[in-house]
């Protein structure tokens, strides 16, 4: 029998809440940060465009097991609608296919806006990761195939405007999974008569992060490499103290839960798969979904059924 290989990487856990840049893509991003922490294992909860920036949430390790739980999270983007032109990405990539010289007055898109607030349907971008009989959107689009999207639900929580102008309108919407910010620009557009596209777009929270977990890439490298340059970052040991300081905990991802703290004993117990019984005044009896926890680390997701904690995924102490 084969012997498996020995993981690569440290097994470090936790979320970095990156600030992600204009013009890097989210796979990119990932590889990154798993290069800096030397991670066995990193993944992202949810998708940002390259043309995109801000808040692109990455779990390392463990906490690779509560993405879910990010993805699902309400979303808060701050994006620039640029008037009189729609094009064929619905943002700056691609080419203009209508235009107009209208340009709409703030109280006509401030009228629009309960139209785009609460539960609508939304029909995606041609240019977007939707599954079209096995394929992508955004490959039969590139292949020059107009594709028939079904539109879907969608939760606007809130959408505001920040700033009008002449021949734009900066907004903030609050929004729930499977939203297309694009998609609102090229709607709101058509609606107006004048055609638009997104000019500018930056995701500024997703639930339960805020913009105080943020962290750059020119602050990881500074915590990486102390001041080295990258090239020579191994010739020599690295500490990853300081790095690792900048992680944000893997339980901050499981807020939405309800929270059981267990004994050392229990969790050992609850580690091996074992169900234990949930002790304490305040315990909850029934619940579909919680986490319990000891000293405050991360034990375990699992449901509670007559007072007693079931576990159904459990997280390395």
């Amino acid at each position: 029998m084969a012997r498996r290989g020995k993981k690569k990487g440290r097994p470090v856990s936790g979320w970095v809440v990156l600030d992600k840049p204009v013009g890097m893509g989210s796979t990119e991003a990932v590889s990154k940060i798993k290069w800096l922490f030397q991670a066995e294992k990193a993944g992202h909860a949810g998708t940002l465009d390259p043309l995109a920036s801000g808040m692109l949430p990455i779990a390392l390790g463990e906490a690779t097991k509560t993405v879910p739980y990010v993805q699902d999270g309400a979303k808060v983007y701050r994006f620039t609608v640029a008037w009189g032109e729609e094009r064929s990405t619905d943002d700056l990539e691609g080419p203009v296919t209508n235009s107009s010289d209208r340009r709409p007055a703030e109280a006509e898109v401030r009228a629009l806006l309960p139209k785009y607030t609460g539960v609508i349907m939304q029909t995606p971008p041609q240019f977007s990761a939707i599954k079209i009989a096995g394929e992508r959107a955004y490959d039969l689009a590139r292949d020059g195939e107009t594709v028939d999207i079904p539109a879907r639900e969608i939760e606007i929580g809130r959408l505001d405007i920040v700033e009008h102008g002449a021949d734009k309108t900066v907004f903030e919407v609050e929004c729930g999974k499977g939203t297309y910010v694009r998609s609102l620009a090229r709607d709101m557009g058509r609606d107006l008569g004048c055609f638009g596209h997104i000019a500018e777009l930056r995701r500024v929270e997703v639930e339960p992060f805020t913009a105080d977990d943020f962290v750059t890439l020119a602050e990881l490298d500074a915590a990486r490499f102390g001041g080295k340059a990258d090239e020579d970052a191994d010739e020599a040991p690295v500490d990853f103290s300081a790095i690792d300081a900048l992680l944000v905990d893997t339980a901050a991802a499981l807020d939405c839960l309800p929270q059981v703290a267990v004994s050392d004993d229990a969790a050992t117990k609850i580690r091996l798969g074992n169900p234990v019984i949930i002790r304490g005044r305040d315990a909850p009896v029934e619940a579909e979904e919680a986490c319990a926890t000891a000293r405050g680390k991360l034990v375990a997701i699992g449901a509670i059924e007559q007072g007693m904690f079931k576990p159904k995924r459990v997280f390395v102490g």
